[in-house]
């Protein structure tokens, strides 16, 4: 056995028992101290890490997700774990104040990426065939219901792109297109009165993520105050989307959201193909319509991908890991593709010695340690590596590997990585990281 090989067992090895001691009942806790409960993009990728070393466990992560679902087809970014007493995340969400909240699970009232379908998928490869058409099917309903909400509830205008109602629900807290939108006369002014009497020191401590991690490190006490007021007024609106949006122009067509919701599409495809389950014709033809749609989000002015408006349409012209996300949902065609590869080996934009940063070495916003503005995560390298490999790239996405399993060599199982220095950020022994890695290795 040489030194690779013993150096790749010894990883999936510190990855599993990560994966192990984050484990909670069904599920699998992001991290114990700073995320507790299921979170929704979390445990599909955890599902497609555990799929190599335990089928059961990877199945079990998805049917907990389950649980959660809401009457009219939503998945929400956090299913609680104990529905039997009430915990302040719980209070803070009042997710039954909407009729289409579970009876007997406390959830979050917003939604996360929609990546359930691929995880059902690639959970399925790794079974006897006919396993596989047993779990496909268990899942099929659940998964036409969530697609189904997506485009009925966030596609209003039948356009084919989603719409977000708060940058959590993108899974980038705080990345610059909604930061720039949220401080563009979004922000309450009782917010920006504290910041300027320096009272939003006060909020640093009642905060639980910076008790973990440094400052430095997560959103800003001003960011964070204000992303909490814009949950407020959706609960308020009882996560009503079409009051909401009556009340609130912070509603963005996000990219990343709307690639993975392509990709998540022809899994589902394939799921339903493979179990001759047709899916229902209006949401076929939104499908499609969505793969069209995305060309809206490409400005040749500037050749390159964004997130937009939705009640304007206008670009949200911010440089992002988000202009990489194309690749994954591959339905571009290969000359975009190339040019994407190509500004992702600029190294005055994404080429960093720890690569991929969430936002351009250029930037204004780029920050190496803070959160979604700058660091390098590994589910956004995973994903941009499942790209490359689909469009062709082999020798691109087996450096990204490398470089990929280097950081978490030299690292640990971080949250996220410093693109300069490759210091290891956030909180540490982080589930995704730990599955994901597992995946890179055993493909």
């Amino acid at each position: 056995m040489n030194k690779n090989k013993n150096t790749a067992n010894q990883l999936i090895a510190e990855a599993t028992e990560i994966l192990k001691s984050n484990r909670k009942n069904s599920y699998t806790e992001p991290s114990k101290l700073l995320y507790p409960h299921q979170w929704l993009w979390d445990s599909c990728f955890i599902a497609m890490g555990l799929r190599h070393i335990d089928t059961d466990r990877a199945q079990e992560e998805i049917m907990s997700l389950f649980r959660g679902q809401w009457k009219n087809g939503m998945m929400p970014n956090i299913v609680f774990g104990e529905s039997g007493k009430k915990l302040q995340p719980q209070r803070m969400w009042q997710s039954q104040v909407s009729p289409y909240s579970p009876d007997d699970v406390f959830t979050s009232g917003i939604t996360q990426p929609p990546l359930v379908a691929e995880a059902v998928y690639k959970i399925g490869e790794k079974l006897d065939p006919k396993e596989k058409l047993i779990w496909f099917r268990s899942n099929i309903k659940e998964l036409i219901q969530y697609h189904e909400w997506i485009y009925n509830d966030r596609d209003p205008h039948q356009e084919g792109l989603a719409l977000l109602l708060h940058p959590w629900e993108s899974g980038m807290d705080n990345t610059p297109p909604w930061m720039k939108e949220l401080h563009d006369g979004l922000t309450p002014k009782w917010i920006e009165f504290a910041h300027k009497l320096h009272l939003d020191y006060f909020y640093g401590f009642l905060r639980l993520d910076t008790k973990f991690v440094h400052l430095n490190e997560r959103l800003s006490n001003v960011d964070a105050m204000s992303l909490f007021d814009a949950q407020r007024k959706l609960r308020r609106k009882h996560y009503d989307t079409k009051k909401i949006l009556g009340h609130n122009s912070f509603a963005i067509e996000d990219l990343t959201f709307n690639c993975i919701l392509i990709k998540a599409n022809n899994y589902l495809k394939k799921i339903a193909k493979s179990i001759d389950q047709k899916i229902p014709k209006e949401l076929a033809l939104s499908m499609d319509m969505s793969i069209k749609s995305l060309d809206k989000l490409w400005d040749e002015e500037t050749s390159e991908y964004y997130s937009r408006k939705f009640e304007t349409h206008e670009l949200l012209k911010i440089s992002t890991i988000a202009s990489l996300m194309p690749l994954y949902s591959g339905v571009i065609d290969r000359e975009r593709a190339s040019h994407l590869v190509k500004t992702m080996e600029d190294h005055n934009k994404f080429s960093t010695p720890f690569p991929i940063p969430t936002v351009p070495v250029n930037s204004d916003w780029f920050n190496p340690d803070s959160y979604w503005q700058g660091p390098t995560w590994i589910n956004m390298n995973w994903m941009i590596i499942e790209g490359l490999k689909n469009y062709g790239f082999k020798e691109h996405a087996d450096v990204l590997t490398k470089k990929t399993i280097e950081l978490v060599e030299h690292g640990g199982f971080s949250e996220y990585f410093n693109p300069i220095t490759g210091d290891p950020l956030g909180i540490h022994d982080f589930s995704w990281s730990a599955a994901l890695i597992i995946d890179l290795l055993k493909n």
